[in-house]
């Protein structure tokens, strides 16, 4: 126990080394678009920002710094992005003005920005609809984040974010409150984990082996469900006390992490929980784990929010709402999960399914790790991820299928529970 919990440590102290060793501009996350308006008494107007490696994937052609502002073809990407723009409102459609085009470094990821006007058909700014999906309708796992600034304020306030699934979003004409920014947070909150594939995964390969125990660098089953319950309890408070901390530290501008180094600090956290799952590395230290790598899990979340120039009492109430958002989908995760995996773990089956879902978190892990290191360009198992982040509920009963069959198969059920001597 005395080499895990040195183990544990140095996994923690990397952790904290990482975040406070280096520096960078936060930004909105890496490949997202984040969509700033500025509402005014007759007109609207705003900036987009389109990170080119997405865009070239979702029109299915190279593009480049270079080549996208070539005349001709930055004309084609203004009105692409202009045809998958819209807004309404009480009077009717308003008209979509994209002018301008350049590219800008957004955290070392290359943006295409435009500039926006939107403007009324009476003349009279009111509250409309913002209706977007540029990128969207090619890639299921983009995210549009979308802030807006009342007149005469210097700082913006979180309105939504848009996704494959919604690409509308309300956008009052007095700019956003202090209670909007809270109730998009706690949405945005939501929508990271429940479609965030990397961060679901994560929390998935801590839960595997949480209803058993380490022996003899093995895991075996031990226990009872009382302690197994408390085992799951103590690895989502750690994973949320280490992303709090970090997700509050950086999203206040006090530590900045550039987003690729955390994306890949993000893969890596999945590795070593997933080869955990499937041998203890640190055994008794799940909890420790899912603290040291909930601080990059709590940069990432920071980086949603973080640079997008809210005020600090609009930050203040994005804070609590993302975090809210957070914890309550991570618990939802866990009453979907964690009664299957309890049951499966007095079976027969388990360690084949336990390896199983391991080594997917491996494979994946590992495919994330390459993409976001720039060894490939794109990771030919985000088709596999997006269509399992979109079918959760299926996921869960599929599971659920799995536990209840193995418990009624004879012989399969009820696995004796096997002397501990710790590892």
């Amino acid at each position: 126990m005395r080499l895990g919990r040195l183990i544990a440590c140095v996994v923690m102290a990397y952790a904290i080394i990482s975040v406070l060793g280096t520096s960078g501009a936060a930004a909105h996350p890496l490949s997202t678009t984040a969509i700033l308006l500025d509402p005014g008494p007759r007109s609207v107007a705003g900036r987009i920002q389109l990170p080119l490696d997405r865009l070239e994937v979702a029109l299915d052609e190279p593009l480049t710094a270079t080549t996208a502002l070539q005349p001709a073809k930055l004309d084609e990407l203004r009105r692409y992005v202009a045809g998958h723009t819209a807004a309404s409102g009480a009077a009717g459609a308003w008209a979509v003005a994209l002018t301008g085009g350049r590219v800008e470094q957004v955290d070392a990821v290359d943006h295409l920005v435009f500039d926006l006007t939107l403007t009324p058909p009476d003349g009279q700014v009111g509250d409309f609809t913002l209706d977007y999906d540029a990128i969207l309708h090619q890639i299921v796992s983009h995210q549009v984040f979308v802030a807006v600034r009342q007149p005469g304020a210097t700082d913006y306030t979180s309105l939504g974010v848009l996704d494959w699934t919604g690409h509308t979003v309300t956008v009052p004409a007095i700019g956003a409150t202090a209670e909007d920014g809270f109730l998009a947070s706690v949405r945005l909150g939501v929508q990271h984990i429940a479609e965030g594939a990397d961060h679901l995964l994560f929390l998935i390969m801590l839960l595997v082996p949480a209803p058993l125990v380490a022996g003899r660098r093995r895991w075996v089953r031990g226990g009872d469900l009382r302690r197994s319950v408390v085992r799951v309890v103590h690895v989502v408070t750690a994973f949320a006390i280490g992303h709090s901390i970090t997700l509050a530290l950086g999203a206040l501008g006090l530590v900045s992490v550039p987003t690729r180094v955390v994306e890949s600090l993000i893969a890596v956290s999945i590795l070593v929980s997933a080869v955990h799952a499937i041998r203890p590395l640190v055994p008794g230290g799940e909890a420790w784990i899912a603290a040291g790598f909930g601080l990059m899990h709590g940069l990432a979340f920071a980086a949603l929010i973080g640079d997008l120039g809210l005020g600090r009492g609009s930050l203040v109430a994005d804070l609590l709402g993302f975090n809210l958002g957070i914890e309550v989908t991570q618990l939802a995760v866990v009453a979907l999960l964690m009664p299957s995996l309890l049951v499966l773990s007095r079976t027969r089956i388990y360690p084949a399914v336990r390896i199983g879902i391991a080594g997917a978190g491996v494979v994946l892990a590992t495919a994330w790790l390459a993409e976001r290191t720039t060894l490939i360009s794109e990771n030919p198992l985000n088709r596999v991820t997006d269509g399992l982040v979109a079918h959760p509920f299926l996921v869960a009963a599929a599971l659920a299928v799995v536990a209840g069959v193995a418990w009624a198969v004879p012989g399969s059920a009820r696995m004796p529970r096997q002397a501990v001597t710790p590892g």
